[in-house]
C-alpha cells in the first residue's frame, strides 16, 4: 500500500481547520445572505495576518497573500464558496446548524475552512513562493446567477495567471481526487412553463379547458426530449421540479405553472433542449385547446479544465499521495460557477472524495442527512498547498506554454 504523507504544517494546523468549518456549519447563510459568514472570514483573516482583504462586492471577500521568494512573480486565485442551501439539517451533531431552515448540506464550510487553512499556511511560508495567492471566498453559487459573475465583473480576478477550484464530493471515497481534462461539469439552464387554459367548476369539466391536464401531460412529454431527440451517447438531463396549480380541491384553474432544470454538455445541444421544450410545452397545451408561455433562463455554463494544468495537478496528486487516490471521472452532471473563473485564464477543478460509510458519511449532497468525513479537508488543504506553491515557484514554468 502506498504511503500518504502530509506536511507537518498542515497536520498541525487540522484542528484548526476543523474549528472554523464546524462554526461555519452551525451558522449557515443562503446565497446572497451570507453577512455573518463574510464577517467571520474576515475577522479570521486579519487574525491570520494577510496582507489584503477586499470586499468587492456585498457578501463576497478577497484576501491576498504575496510571497518574498525569488524568482518571476505570478499570480494563482483558489476559489471556495461560502453559501448554504435553504434546507433544515436531521443530523444528530454537537454542531448542527442553528438556523431554522437553512444547512451546509454540499461541503461549501468545508471549502471555506480549507481556505481559511491555506491562507495561514501562506503568511507562515512567504519565502517559499514568489508572487501572489488570491484567495477568494465566493458567495451565492447555489443560486443563479451566482456571485462568480458578480466577483468576476468587480473585478475579483483580474489580473490572475490561473485558477484552481476544489470541491468535496460524496460521490467518491474520503481522499480520493476525481480528475478530468476538458468539460468537467455540465451546463446548467431552467425554464418555467405557464399553461393557460379556462377553469371552472369540477363537476363540469367539459366546460372547462384544463390547465392542469395539459401541465401534467406536459411533464410526462418533456421526457421525450432526452430519450428520444437526444442522441444516446451525448449525457442530458430535463427534470422538472416544480409545479403549482389549483386554489381548492373542486375548482378547475385557470393556470397552471411548471418549472424544469436542465443540464447538457455542447452548445449544440444546449440549444436542442431549449428549442424541443418550446415544441413541447406549445404542442401540448394546444392539444387540450390551452396556451403555453415558455421562459428559458440561462445559467451556469460548463467548466472546462485546461489540459496542462490537469496534467500539472495529476502529477502532484500521484506523488504527494499515491497513485490509489488519483482517479480518472467523466463529466458531472451538477452545475458550477466557477467557470465564469476561467474566462481568460486556464484553471482546473477537482473533485475530493467524501464518503465513508462506516462514519455515516454518504448521504447524497443536498440532502438533509448529509454530512462529510472531515479526513477529507487534510487532504484538501494539502493538495491546495502543494499547488499553490508548486505554480509560484519563480519559474513561470507551468503557466507559460
Amino acid at each position: 500500500m502506498e504511503e500518504i504523507r502530509f506536511s507537518n504544517a498542515v497536520l498541525a494546523l487540522e484542528p484548526q481547520m476543523l474549528a472554523w468549518r464546524r462554526h461555519l456549519h452551525a451558522y449557515p447563510e443562503r446565497s446572497f445572505e451570507e453577512v455573518e459568514t463574510t464577517a467571520f472570514l474576515e475577522r479570521e483573516l486579519l487574525a491570520i495576518g494577510v496582507d489584503k482583504i477586499e470586499r468587492p462586492t456585498k457578501t463576497g471577500l478577497v484576501a491576498r497573500v504575496f510571497g518574498s521568494g525569488a524568482g518571476k512573480p505570478a499570480v494563482v486565485g483558489v476559489r471556495a464558496d461560502i453559501d448554504a442551501l435553504p434546507m433544515p439539517e436531521e443530523n444528530d451533531l454537537p454542531y448542527r446548524s442553528t438556523v431554522e431552515g437553512v444547512m451546509h448540506a454540499c461541503g461549501h464550510d468545508g471549502h471555506a475552512a480549507m481556505l481559511l487553512a491555506l491562507a495561514k499556511l501562506l503568511v507562515n511560508a512567504r519565502t517559499s513562493f514568489c508572487g501572489e495567492a488570491r484567495l477568494i471566498f465566493q458567495h451565492a453559487e447555489e443560486l443563479p446567477p451566482g456571485g462568480a459573475v458578480e466577483l468576476l465583473r468587480a473585478g475579483a480576478v483580474e489580473g490572475v495567471d490561473a485558477m484552481l477550484g476544489l470541491h468535496l464530493s460524496s460521490n467518491f471515497d474520503t481522499g480520493v481526487f476525481g480528475v478530468k481534462s476538458g468539460v468537467l461539469t455540465a451546463a446548467v439552464d431552467r425554464f418555467n412553463v405557464l399553461v393557460r387554459g379556462r377553469g371552472g367548476h369540477c363537476a363540469f369539466p367539459e366546460q372547462c379547458n384544463d390547465p392542469v391536464v395539459a401541465a401534467a401531460e406536459t411533464v410526462l412529454a418533456l421526457q421525450t426530449i432526452v430519450s428520444r431527440r437526444v442522441a444516446a451517447g451525448e449525457p442530458a438531463v430535463v427534470s422538472v421540479c416544480e409545479v403549482h396549480a389549483g386554489t381548492a380541491y373542486n375548482i378547475i384553474p385557470n393556470e397552471a405553472r411548471l418549472t424544469a432544470s436542465v443540464r447538457s454538455f455542447g452548445a449544440e445541444t444546449r440549444a436542442l433542449l431549449e428549442r424541443e421544450a418550446r415544441r413541447v410545452a406549445e404542442g401540448v397545451a394546444r392539444a387540450h385547446g390551452c396556451e403555453s408561455e415558455l421562459i428559458w433562463e440561462a445559467g451556469y455554463p460548463s467548466v472546462v479544465n485546461d489540459e496542462h494544468l490537469t496534467r500539472f495537478a495529476s502529477a502532484r496528486i500521484e506523488a504527494r499521495f499515491g497513485k490509489a487516490k488519483l482517479l480518472p471521472i467523466g463529466c458531472i452532471m451538477p452545475g458550477e460557477d466557477y467557470a465564469y473563473f476561467l474566462e481568460g485564464r486556464p484553471g482546473f477543478f477537482v473533485e475530493l472524495g467524501t464518503r465513508n460509510t462506516a462514519k455515516g458519511c454518504d448521504a447524497p449532497h443536498h440532502n438533509p442527512h448529509y454530512r462529510l468525513d472531515e479526513d477529507a479537508l487534510r487532504f484538501g488543504l494539502q493538495y491546495e498547498y502543494d499547488m499553490v506553491r508548486a505554480l509560484l515557484d519563480g519559474t513561470r514554468a507551468a503557466l507559460e506554454r
